[in-house]
């Protein structure tokens, strides 16, 4: 029996990167011995077991064979003869299929070191297009390791074009495809992500409405960058640049998909856009089974971003309808996040990322003015039921009123 590191913690080491998860392969045993060792057992898949001090996982060395669609279509044999080259070769990457042993030894039989120096995403094998998961997982690679300027091999980008016209994707789950795009999105340059799905032809499976953004144009005056695509990689990057939470991430990827559906007649304009983009934003909210918070989020943002550009212009009983529509009383954390998104829209246009982005707090001041009404003076006067509700509004109203009085309009809305 020989223990190995295998994958992410021998890459990571290498590109001097932190090491949080530590992946074990073992070579040469059998279930029985790792139960005489008093590891557990845990899976139905194939053989992996839990350390009985440390709870790490420990799998037996295994080979795989295709035997259907999707992620799940594998038959593995895992027995003390399989050799650790054998358990390597079923990687995805080169850069994930390198071991290393308890005396530092890095075994790195299809040249893992080579394409980490190259900064190249590279598969292993021909096997790399059985698995219509890895399109996805090497889109995430791309987008987590892009500042240190990897880039996925021009062959392997051929296999995942292939893989995506199988129509293998389809037979992915929709748990598999939102943990691998929600970890994407939260890498560092998760525009890239999108990017390289839109090369390899996944964007266009996975996500047409975001696919169909690409090639729209926008009105240059208030957006430089013209395509509305290109606009969306860069409201992405900017909530990342600005480490923004998942639920801001995937409304940035959102906001715009009603833009596809613009007639070509109409360009560069797009009225309405945020109405008719809902529907969209909610079939890929079910598509995905994305979380509540990101998909109520999402659809909010669709649907008001441009209020939020806007917000001076508002009058207060628009702005105390949209307080009131984010239920900023009892969450206020939904309506931050929404100002935060609109702000990393109007960040995301050429030459306009630094550009300050004064709605943000003057719709945090409004919130400020609606939450600071007590109730308990109504409550004083006699009012209660229906009519107390009547009576807090238009002192929410007013005090909104007070509020714009007091703040001086900063000029046009971003």
């Amino acid at each position: 029996m020989k223990i190995y590191k295998v994958g992410g913690a021998v890459r990571d080491r290498l590109l001097g990167k932190p090491v949080t998860d530590i992946d074990w392969v073992v070579v040469g045993a059998s279930a029985e011995q790792m139960l005489a060792k008093g590891f557990r057992p845990v899976g139905s898949d194939f053989p992996v077991f839990l350390h009985p001090k440390t709870g790490e996982e420990y799998a037996l060395a295994r080979t795989e064979r295709k035997s259907g669609r999707g992620y799940g279509g594998f038959v593995f044999h895992a027995s003390p003869d399989v050799t650790l080259e054998e358990d390597l070769i079923r990687r995805d990457l080169t850069i994930n299929a390198m071991a290393e042993d308890d005396a530092g030894t890095i075994t790195d039989p299809y040249h893992g070191q080579r394409d980490l120096e190259a900064r190249i995403l590279r598969h292993v094998s021909p096997a790399f297009a059985e698995d219509p998961l890895r399109v996805l997982r090497v889109a995430r690679f791309a987008a987590r390791y892009a500042g240190l300027g990897f880039k996925v091999a021009d062959e392997t980008l051929e296999l995942m074009r292939q893989l995506s016209a199988s129509g293998e994707l389809q037979a992915l789950t929709p748990e598999r495809c939102w943990k691998e795009i929600s970890r994407a999105l939260m890498e560092d340059h998760p525009h890239v992500f999108i990017d390289v799905l839109r090369q390899c032809g996944a964007l266009e499976v996975l996500l047409p409405e975001v696919q169909a953004l690409f090639g729209v144009p926008q009105p240059p005056a208030h957006h430089p960058e013209i395509d509305s695509g290109i606009h969306t990689l860069s409201v992405l990057e900017q909530a990342a640049r600005h480490h923004q939470p998942l639920t801001v991430r995937w409304a940035c990827l959102l906001h715009d998909v009603g833009k596809g559906l613009t007639p070509v007649d109409k360009w560069p304009r797009h009225i309405a856009h945020e109405h008719t983009g809902l529907r969209l934003i909610k079939a890929v909210n079910e598509r995905f089974k994305a979380p509540r918070d990101c998909q109520e989020l999402a659809l909010l943002v669709g649907e008001y971003h441009t209020h939020g550009h806007r917000a001076f212009e508002l009058k207060a009983s628009t702005l105390l309808d949209l307080l009131q529509r984010f239920d900023v009383y009892r969450r206020p954390q939904r309506f931050e996040e929404f100002i935060v998104a609109c702000e990393m829209d109007a960040k995301g246009r050429l030459g306009l990322e630094d550009r300050p982005y004064p709605q943000a707090d003057y719709l945090r001041g409004a919130a400020k003015a609606a939450q600071a009404v007590a109730v308990q003076p109504l409550l004083e006067q006699g009012f209660k039921g229906p009519e107390l509700g009547e009576a807090l509004k238009r002192e929410r109203l007013r005090a909104i009123h007070t509020y714009k009085e007091t703040r001086k309009h900063p000029g046009p809305a971003s």
